[in-house]
């Protein structure tokens, strides 16, 4: 037999020596088993109920044919458009930034939404932020007690930290975040997902809340505050420039009607001028009228520009999927978490039966070997 064979005949003996020992200790491994399963359909049962909506929507593409069949027209009629923005698309892929940045976050937190347990709508910062409005979860009661004592401890070691006070010139122009703010953020971020699929060209926008209608609410809520701020992004150059010239347009409308008026009562009290001075007046202020009425015109043209120019610039979404009030819940998945605890609850027993007699001989702690009872023949 060579070196080969006598390996394998080797591993062999030990793979058929650990299935015997946990043979044996079969009804312990399914003791184990058992008691996993049964805090496992605790959980199950305990677990709060989250509900899912959302929406799938197409952002704006960078497809310029729409622009440069209206310029072209534009100019057949002799009018010049300088659509020289209109390429630039604001990416999807910023969309999920725009999501989490603090003034989306803060607008959020106002948003108003009906709970079936509350007459009047609760903003969601009073909602996960003030202890009238929460409910009482014995699952969450558990975790808090359990795995996030540490945390507790450390935060009664350290108290409440006051909250800065800044300068009131500061603050009018820089964005401030108090704690309650950055926790019902932090909340918030676990509530509202946002994936984009760049394959296929389209965003999907997920809310998952505790009641049905609150969920389809935010998710609703989310989709158009999504879209202002990414049309307000979009559209602020244009809009800029749109207000310059109806400033403008106003400004020289109020000069051209003024000097029209002038002009009008000159004429009424010189209608056949005769002296040199009066013809002199009545020319300069016709050239000024000339003058302002061509600067009128041209604002004019301007401003109906500047106003195509908006609305082509102006991003369009299309709803492919709009939200709707779900109607089954999608957590908590109860027969998965019961087979997991199951499958959890096997491998936890299989490796306390291979490990724990060689942990007591390393150990010498020969207390260990007690908590694996020999099996009745």
């Amino acid at each position: 037999m060579d070196e080969l064979e006598k390996q394998s005949l080797e591993n062999e003996i030990d793979l058929v020596e650990v299935i015997r020992k946990l043979w044996k200790k079969r009804k312990f491994i399914l003791k184990v088993t058992v008691v996993c399963m049964c805090i496992g359909i605790l959980v199950a049962l305990l677990s709060a109920k989250e509900y899912t909506a959302g929406c799938t929507i197409v952002p704006q593409t960078g497809d310029k044919t729409g622009g440069s069949n209206l310029g072209g027209l534009a100019a057949m009629a002799g009018i010049n458009l300088g659509m020289s923005g209109e390429g630039d698309i604001l990416s999807p892929k910023i969309y999920p930034k725009i999501l989490a940045s603090v003034p989306f976050q803060k607008e959020m937190m106002q948003t108003a939404i009906q709970f079936d347990d509350f007459d009047e709508p609760v903003t969601l910062f009073d909602y996960y932020m003030n202890e009238e409005y929460q409910k009482f979860s014995l699952s969450g009661t558990i975790m808090k007690y359990t795995i996030g004592l540490p945390g507790l401890i450390l935060q009664a070691i350290r108290g409440e930290s006051p909250e800065p006070e800044y300068a009131s010139e500061f603050t009018s122009t820089l964005q401030t975040l108090s704690k309650e703010e950055s926790d019902c953020m932090k909340i918030l971020s676990t509530k509202i997902n946002m994936n984009l699929n760049e394959k296929e060209g389209y965003l999907t926008i997920s809310v998952n809340m505790p009641e049905p209608l609150a969920a389809a609410q935010l998710a609703y809520q989310v989709q158009m505050m999504l879209q202002r701020y990414v049309t307000d992004f979009k559209i602020e150059k244009v809009k800029a420039n749109l207000d310059f010239v109806e400033s403008r347009y106003e400004e020289a409308k109020r000069q051209y009607e003024a000097k029209q008026e002038e002009l009008a009562l000159f004429e009424d009290a010189n209608r056949n001028p005769s002296t040199s001075v009066a013809r002199a007046a009545q020319t300069r202020l016709n050239n000024e009228y000339t003058l302002l009425f061509g600067v009128y015109n041209e604002l004019a043209k301007q401003r109906e520009q500047a106003y195509i120019q908006v609305k082509e610039t102006t991003p369009v979404f299309t709803v492919v999927e709009p939200v709707t009030i779900p109607a089954e819940r999608s957590k908590p998945k109860r027969a998965l978490i019961c087979i997991a605890f199951t499958f959890l609850g096997g491998c936890i027993g299989v490796g306390l039966v291979l490990t724990l007699p060689f942990i007591a001989q390393v150990s010498g702690w020969k207390r260990l070997e007690k908590w694996l009872p020999e099996e009745k023949k």
